[in-house]
């Protein structure tokens, strides 16, 4: 089975996850985007909160969304105010994950992310979601990912 993991990551902790996956063999695809965040703490939590809320989809940069030669798909995202970071919301809409092995990754600050899992959940019922607690900070989260 030929697997990917295409992801995003804003505060390096997608970065550490595709290096560990790395090793395993699984091709990795980072996304780029347009997206900007303030450089103060408090107004990145706000706007990026806000903005997965309302499910924004920014422009994604040289994004190949062809994944034909691939059996199992692997999305790695952050979570931010409880829902799927707003690039991964772009990610989702412009790849066509149908008849494939699904699994999410979400790194969240709290390792909590249970109404990301319940969103999640209710649009891709045959996904597996795994939740890390900042893998950057936590390196033995990354433990989580041995059955991949």
């Amino acid at each position: 089975m030929k697997t990917i993991f295409i992801y995003y990551s804003y505060s390096g902790n997608g970065d550490v996850v595709a290096d560990f996956l790395k090793e395993k063999d699984i091709d990795i695809r980072k996304v780029e985007s347009n997206y900007k965040l303030s450089n103060i703490l408090f107004f990145q939590m706000m706007k990026g909160g806000f903005d997965a809320a309302r499910k924004k989809k920014p422009k994604l940069i040289n994004y190949d969304n062809n994944i034909e030669e691939y059996d199992h798909i692997i999305i790695g995202t952050p979570i931010w105010n409880s829902r799927l970071a707003p690039v991964c919301n772009s990610i989702l809409d412009k790849t066509d994950l149908s008849n494939k092995k699904i699994t999410f990754i979400l790194y969240s600050g709290s390792g909590e992310a249970k109404n990301a899992y319940k969103r999640l959940k209710a649009s891709y019922q045959n996904s597996n979601i795994i939740i890390l607690k900042q893998p950057k900070k936590y390196k033995e989260e990354l433990e989580k990912l041995k059955e991949l």
